[in-house]
């Protein structure tokens, strides 16, 4: 179920989009795809290192950070990272209803019924994970293992109708080779955003100190594996310049395959891949907001349980958050306000990667935590450092200022809650 949560949570609705996206660049995109792969590897390494640094502390980045640099850090990492995940849980949503009006064109022409369904399926989800997180678990799993379905039968299939030739010119960008590989190492390392997800409900995963660091590492092997081999299958199935035009790569791919039924195999996949991420991200969700109110740097509501051990006020919270910004999707005049929130929220989850890298760094030297020389630990936290670094570059300088502005609104919460730790009730 742990490693689930890492695959299913990262392997969305953008995997399906990503091969015509790649295309104008050509083959030389796999390289990239190869590059991104090292740096989330390199992160999940370091997660898997931290989880048994920071044992049995929910929270994920925010318990690092905080173990690493204090309070403060702490706070603002959790602050950026919960308000990342309720905006993305809005998008997955729209993910979904996108998927689904190849079965009911209607969500088309009448936006009303495309958002009751959004907020029906974040609502029905939220109620999944109300009843505890191994029924979460379980729909994890359930939806992992269908949403890989279309993705293996083209991976598959895909030698059935490769062609060399759709890989030449290799380098299609009109860049150098290394502009091309970064420009698109930089556009795949979002596709491993979640690769920490193990190690937020830390508290409640069996095991956790061989639990979590295996099911992050194997997550995220077995995710980059599907990333690439399926990219390279499309891009060899479907003619470059027809796949750079192409709306649903993997649908195209597939009718070559099998014909019109193929298109509906993928569809029923993107909205299952949509839904599935939305349950692992409603669980995150709920599962930061609790460790950082147990600590007193969020609201007492947030780590009050139901019956079930479940932080239901965070799940009520963030879903109605969420239902708010998808609904800002679908009013007239507030579209490009929603667009500027999912550009806040790509810095928000980024900036977690960076501080968990230097916190790895400071955490394994403090004290004798660990007996390993102190040059390997600069090596793996230096080079995994220098990928967040680089993340962060790629997001753009519009995305950069911005969600630096929002972070740093997070401070007079910060000073707030600091002030009503030192007055008595």
């Amino acid at each position: 179920m742990t490693t689930s949560l890492v695959i299913g949570n990262m392997i969305g609705a953008g995997i399906f989009l990503m091969p015509a996206a790649l295309a104008s660049y050509g083959g030389i995109s796999i390289l990239g795809w190869l590059a991104s792969s090292v740096g989330a590897l390199l992160l999940a390494r370091v997660f898997s290192k931290l989880s048994n640094l920071v044992k049995n502390k929910s929270g994920g980045p925010y318990a690092f950070a905080k173990k690493g640099f204090g309070d403060y850090v702490g706070f603002l990492v959790a602050w950026g990272y919960w308000i990342a995940v309720w905006i993305s849980n809005a998008v997955l949503c729209i993910a979904f209803v996108s998927a689904m009006s190849v079965f009911f064109p209607i969500f088309e022409v009448q936006p009303i019924w495309a958002l009751f369904t959004g907020l029906g399926a974040l609502w029905l989800l939220t109620w999944v994970n109300a009843r505890g997180v191994r029924n979460s678990g379980k729909t994890q799993l359930v939806t992992t293992l269908l949403k890989l379905v279309p993705i293996l039968v083209v991976i598959a299939g895909g030698f059935f109708f490769f062609n060399t030739d759709n890989f030449i010119p290799f380098n299609k960008s009109g860049e150098s080779s290394m502009a091309a590989i970064a420009i698109t190492g930089t556009m795949t390392l979002y596709a491993f955003l979640g690769l920490e997800s193990a190690t937020v409900p830390a508290e409640n995963v069996d095991h956790p100190e061989k639990t979590i660091p295996r099911a992050t590492m194997l997550g995220t092997a077995i995710t980059t594996l599907i990333y690439i081999l399926s990219t390279i299958m499309v891009m060899g199935m479907i003619p470059i310049d027809q796949l750079a035009s192409s709306p649903a790569p993997f649908a195209d791919a597939m009718r070559i395959m099998s014909g019109e039924v193929g298109e509906d195999i993928v569809a029923a996949g993107v909205a299952i891949a949509a839904f599935g991420a939305l349950n692992g991200w409603i669980l995150i969700q709920s599962q930061v907001s609790q460790a950082i109110s147990k600590d007193r740097l969020f609201p007492k509501i947030f780590q009050r349980e139901n019956s079930k051990g479940v932080p239901v006020w965070g799940l009520i919270i963030g879903s109605i958050l969420s239902s708010v910004v998808m609904s800002m999707n679908y009013t007239e005049g507030l579209v490009e306000q929603f667009k500027f929130m999912i550009l806040l929220s790509t810095l928000c989850t980024l900036v977690p990667y960076l501080f968990s890298a230097a916190a790895y760094v400071a955490i394994s030297l403090e004290g004798e935590r660990t007996k390993k020389p102190a040059i390997s630990i600069f090596v793996l936290g230096g080079l995994t450092f220098a990928y967040a670094l680089w993340a962060i570059f790629g997001a753009g300088e519009k995305s950069v200022f911005w969600g630096f502005i929002l972070l740093l609104l997070g401070t007079p919460i910060y000073v707030w809650l600091k002030w009503k730790q030192k007055t008595p009730e």
